[in-house]
């Protein structure tokens, strides 16, 4: 975990790169599950929604095996997961219409987090997976960004630490390259102001988070969870052998 990313308390912050949720027996199932097929003249990867707990779904939406990953854009882990197992699961369970996969945000690292989380669902809901790929691949430049800034101008950290929530996510969109990042992926500079002051999203958000703390024992990120019931994985080789389990076979 960078310290340097460790700013602002705007949630309950908590830890990454270890399995955030409580562990219990994994989903297990004899009976493989059977492919299911996708809406005329579309791929079930094509397929994204906005969930009713505040999460994006990917692939068919009453798919038999629902993958859950509670996620943060700054936790190395979580990157990890998304350059090793994304492709993967989209290509051999997501497509198939068995498996579906939701991100849900877990802010580990306060206001960073929210002006990611924020400027992610400021994109229309077909483009949130390719946005959030992007950025978890970008995840090393806006380290560098952070370390550079930590260095070269601490006193501004000290000053967005101490901010209301709206104020603080823009302040670091904008000192680590979140609002230009987006720029270059068609979100203009006044929309994306907009949508990292938007009360109602910052609201909704720190709902999700504290669903996942006292409804579901989150803890850190990554967080997995099959059809409800939380696995013991961090890494894809894990959760492919978790979903295996549970039939996607």
């Amino acid at each position: 975990m960078r310290s340097a990313i460790a700013l602002l308390p705007l949630l309950a912050l908590a830890a990454c790169g270890g399995e955030g949720g409580n562990a219990s027996a994994p989903v297990t199932s004899s009976t493989p599950v059977a492919n299911v097929a996708p809406p005329a003249g579309k791929q079930w990867v094509d397929v994204v929604s906005k969930t009713a707990e505040g999460g994006y779904i990917q692939g068919n939406p009453n798919a038999p095996i629902k993958l859950l990953e509670y996620g943060s854009r700054s936790c190395p882990t979580c990157g990890r997961f998304a350059m090793e197992g994304v492709e993967p699961l989209r290509q051999k369970y997501i497509s198939t219409g068995k498996v579906s996969y939701e991100f849900r945000d877990f802010l580990v690292h306060g206001a960073p987090d929210l002006s990611l989380a924020l400027l992610n669902q400021c994109a229309p809901t077909e483009a949130f997976f390719p946005i959030l790929d992007q950025m978890f691949a970008n995840q090393e430049a806006f380290y560098k960004r952070t370390d550079q800034l930590q260095q070269s101008n601490p006193q501004l950290l000290q000053q967005l630490q101490q901010l209301p929530p709206p104020q603080a996510a823009a302040g670091f969109a904008e000192a680590l390259g979140h609002i230009e990042f987006m720029k270059q992926r068609g979100i203009p500079d006044a929309r994306a102001r907009q949508c990292l002051g938007d009360q109602k999203t910052i609201e909704a958000i720190a709902k999700v988070n504290a669903d996942a703390t006292n409804e579901h024992g989150v803890t850190g990120t990554p967080s997995f969870f099959i059809n409800g019931k939380p696995v013991e994985a961090a890494m894809w080789s894990q959760v492919e052998t978790a979903l295996q389990a549970a039939g996607a076979r």
